[in-house]
């Protein structure tokens, strides 16, 4: 049997899988949007095979993405952290995970669900590109600004536009997936 077509940027089984069951399925479960925005921070500077291959290590280390206990980390248990193999030992990436469940929680209590706060940006309803090449994926959009400057207003720290717009993709609210992929359908 032959391989499906898929985008062209996943190179390996981690980028494979990833593609072809998890990136633009849209995501209405607060861990999960939790899970992602953790991710992708911690992407910021680096590829993001090298965090797929940390997402189990991530889950361990972050109370299995449970907002309200990581909400509550203190520094000894930051501190610990820096020394876990299984993560990006980065101090800043590790606290604004902290920060951003804090930030999380009033965003929930606000909104009563992050779900409900994050899909108003979209109108509740994927956007869905018909890009012929990842070439022409865009790395951040107007949505994306927004987005960005709201969550930074909210006290979220490792959300730039980028982030953000790769956050929207990784979790449905956009299909980037090119035409020729056979995600693009499915999803469409």
């Amino acid at each position: 049997m032959s391989e499906p077509v898929r985008c062209a940027w996943p190179k390996d089984e981690y980028d494979m899988a990833y593609h072809d069951t998890v990136w633009g399925v849209p995501v209405h479960d607060d861990r999960v949007l939790f899970e992602f925005l953790t991710l992708e921070g911690a992407q910021a500077g680096l590829s993001w095979n090298t965090i797929l291959r940390r997402r189990e290590g991530y889950r361990k280390a972050f109370a299995d993405f449970d907002v309200q206990k990581v909400a509550r980390f203190t520094e000894k248990k930051q501190a610990q952290l820096r020394e876990d193999t299984g993560i990006i030992r980065n101090r800043l990436k590790i606290a604004s995970t902290v920060t951003n469940a804090q930030a999380f929680i009033k965003v929930q209590e606000e909104f009563g669900s992050f779900d409900a706060y994050i899909w108003r940006f979209v109108d509740g309803v994927p956007i869905i590109n018909h890009w012929k090449t990842m070439k022409a994926v865009p790395a951040s959009t107007a949505i994306s600004d927004t987005l960005s400057k709201d969550l930074k207003k909210r006290g979220f720290r490792f959300v730039g536009t980028t982030i953000c717009y790769a956050h929207m993709q990784a979790t449905g609210m956009v299909n980037d997936h090119t035409v020729d992929c056979f995600r693009h359908q499915e999803l469409s």
